[in-house]
Parts: C-alpha cells; sequence; structure tokens
C-alpha cells in the first residue's frame, strides 16, 4: 500500500431552509449562528484526529479542502479564513491547493467574495439546480435565475475564474428542450466545470412522502445523453458519471474520492478515510450527526459517531464503488497501491464483467464500456465478498 492524496472536508451543516429532495445532513439556521463556537469545534474535533492518526497523517501535505454543507456560505469570510489558518497552522498545505467553498446563488452577500479570495478560497462551486425559476421554486430553492447570474458575475470580479455550477435534470414535469436549456444557461456563464446529475427521491426527504410528478426512466436517459452530447460539443470532458470540465480543471478534491484517495472529515457528520501504509490499515470515521450535540462534544470521543477498519474482503469493493465512477476508469496499478490487495484478487469478478461486457481491460487501466455505465450498480456489485 502507498499512501494516498490527503484532502480535508469541512461540514458547515446549515441552510437557510433546507431543500425537499435533500438527504444531506443539512439544517434549517438558528436566527444567532453559532459562526464562533461551531469554528472552535472544528478545531478541537481535527486536533483529535491528528492525535489519533499521527502515524497515518505524518509528513502528508493536504492536496484539497473543500467546504460543504448546508451552505457554507452563510459564514462569514472571517470565519473560513479562521478555519483555513487553523487547518494550516496543524497540516501542512500543497502549493496550490485546492479550497473549494460551496455557496448558494441566494445568499451571496455584495461585496464577500473578495473577501472568501482573501481568506484562501480559490474556487467557488454554486448550488444552481436549474435555471427555470418555476422549477427552482418546485425545488424549494431560495434563489432566481437572475441571482444565478448576478452572483457569477460577482464572482468574476472579484477574480473568481474557476467555478463550479451545479445542475440538476429530471425535475418535476421538466421536457428535453427545459433540460437543455438549463444546460445552455449554464454554458453562457462560461464556468470550468459543471456537476449534472439526475433528481432522485431519496428516503427521510420531503419528496420521497410527497413525490412530485418526475420524468420516466427513458425520458431521464433521454435528458442524460442529449446533455453529455451538448457538454462534449461545448468541450467539457465527461470524467465522472456526474462531473463535466473543461480541460484542465476536474475537481482534485473529488477525483481524489474516486481514486480512493484519503481525507479528512470535520464537522457534524463529516466522513474521513485514512490509510496507514505502515499498518496496511484503512478506517473510515464519521462524526455525530446533530449540530448540537457535535458543538457540545467535538474533540471528545463522544463527538465521534464511529471509527472502524474496513475488513480486507470489503476493499475491492470499496474500491470499485469510487474508480468504477470514473468515465475512463483507473489504472491497473491503482487497485493495489490503494487497498495493499493484489488484483489477482478480484481477478475472477473482472472476467465476468468483462464477459457480460461491462469493463475493458487493457494492459493498463480498466475503464467502464458504455454498456456497463448503464448498468453500474451490477458492474459494482460483482465485487462484493
Amino acid at each position: 500500500m502507498i499512501a494516498p492524496p490527503l484532502a480535508l472536508y469541512v461540514h458547515i451543516p446549515w441552510c437557510v431552509r433546507k431543500c425537499p429532495y435533500c438527504d444531506f445532513n443539512s439544517h434549517t439556521a438558528p436566527s444567532g449562528l453559532p459562526e464562533a463556537d461551531y469554528v472552535q469545534g472544528l478545531m478541537a474535533d481535527l486536533d483529535q484526529d491528528l492525535r489519533d492518526y499521527a502515524a497515518a497523517l505524518a509528513g502528508r501535505p493536504v492536496v484539497s479542502v473543500f467546504f460543504g454543507g448546508g451552505t457554507p456560505s452563510l459564514f462569514a469570510p472571517a470565519s473560513i479564513a479562521a478555519i483555513l489558518d487553523g487547518a494550516q497552522a496543524r497540516l501542512a498545505f500543497a502549493d496550490g491547493a485546492e479550497i473549494t467553498l460551496e455557496t448558494n446563488p441566494g445568499t451571496v452577500e455584495h461585496g464577500r467574495f473578495e473577501d472568501y479570495r482573501r481568506a484562501g478560497v480559490n474556487r467557488l462551486s454554486f448550488g444552481v439546480q436549474s435555471f427555470d425559476d418555476a422549477k427552482l421554486k418546485r425545488l424549494g430553492r431560495i434563489h432566481s435565475s437572475a441571482e444565478v447570474v448576478q452572483a457569477v458575475k460577482l464572482a468574476r470580479s472579484a477574480g473568481y475564474d474557476n467555478f463550479n455550477l451545479d445542475l440538476m435534470y429530471a425535475l418535476p414535469e421538466q421536457n428535453l428542450a427545459q433540460a437543455l436549456h438549463d444546460v445552455e444557461q449554464a454554458l453562457a456563464l462560461q464556468p470550468r466545470h459543471i456537476s449534472h446529475y439526475q433528481l432522485t427521491l431519496e428516503p427521510n426527504t420531503a419528496f420521497a412522502s410527497n413525490p412530485p410528478p418526475l420524468p420516466d426512466d427513458d425520458l431521464a436517459w433521454d435528458m442524460q445523453e442529449a446533455c453529455q452530447q451538448r457538454l462534449a460539443a461545448a468541450g467539457f470532458d465527461h470524467y465522472e458519471t456526474s462531473a463535466y470540465a473543461r480541460p484542465g480543471s476536474l475537481s482534485t478534491h473529488n477525483v481524489n474520492y474516486w481514486q480512493f484517495g484519503d481525507y479528512l472529515g470535520i464537522g457534524a457528520g463529516a466522513h474521513a478515510k485514512l490509510s496507514d501504509a505502515g499498518s496496511g490499515q484503512i478506517r473510515r470515521r464519521w462524526k455525530i450527526r446533530a449540530p448540537k450535540a457535535y458543538l457540545a462534544h467535538a474533540g471528545s470521543a463522544r463527538g465521534i459517531g464511529d471509527d472502524a477498519a474496513i475488513a480486507a474482503a470489503q476493499l475491492p469493493f470499496e474500491f470499485m464503488l469510487n474508480a468504477l465512477r470514473l468515465e475512463h476508469g483507473y489504472d491497473r496499478a491503482l487497485f493495489a497501491e490503494r487497498t495493499g490487495l493484489a488484483e489477482t484478487q478480484i481477478a475472477a469478478a473482472l472476467q465476468q464483467a468483462q464477459a457480460r461486457g461491462w469493463l475493458q481491460q487493457e494492459p493498463q487501466r480498466i475503464q467502464p464500456t458504455e454498456l456497463g455505465k448503464r448498468f453500474l450498480n451490477d458492474v459494482i456489485g460483482l465485487f462484493l465478498p
């Protein structure tokens, strides 16, 4: 096993309003947001991880930081700066480390982008979802399409040319032309990266308990194909199931996930995966989800929801669950480097997937076929213990 790149995920769990489709650990923000207390909790949380994983983390620089949520842009730039300064005082950051802040166009305040940039944020991710105001209202979003355009304009004037736009398709009562229109509107804003994913009904959400009328599977597939073709024509590489980027603008943080890299996770409900090349052990840890409980126990054993080693028999499935989402597959050497297992242990599953037309095996690379991409869950299931 070779120690993979290391990233840092920072979870900010509050939103202005919970969206009816969202199953993330997000909560409606209280009137008095406890920013200072939460920043202090994050640092205590990080200190605990550094103590507990000292051997696994020794000498490893952070290649990316991602502020996710929730809506991290609810926190003032000074709070984001304090988190980054605290992390850099405890961990080495790689030169040019990618530092991304998720933001909702409806919560951006004028003049803030310059301050986020000064704090160290060098990449933005806008939660757009659609440019159709009626669809945005149906999704429970608090912004309008005009506010998206204005937010991007403000970001550009602050010096940001590296940003992502999140889009969804197969929205309630959406047709193919509307899905393509959303992509066209996104392209007009000239982002470097677009995340484009299908709306699904997740358990324990408002939409799951009261489902809206969604396009059928055939129409959703037509939307996916048509939008993929339009993005390709615009020069975007489809590099992961739901991610598209201009050359040289892949998300470092997300690629690290898909290549079974390591990441620390701090904040309410944050998850971590860490490899110890010395012991050959890979562990997962997650923090308790409820913000109030997290604030009360961050940095102590009671703040940890679970911490366990991944069983060796489970590692092939865990690896493939991530790596096969990459449109161009993975370098064959990566499996042994990231899991510590020989490829011979998955040879039978690889052969079975190839025989079904789901995977293509090359001397240096494993890549899902077009058919395999359509049946990705079945392909990954072949690697279950």
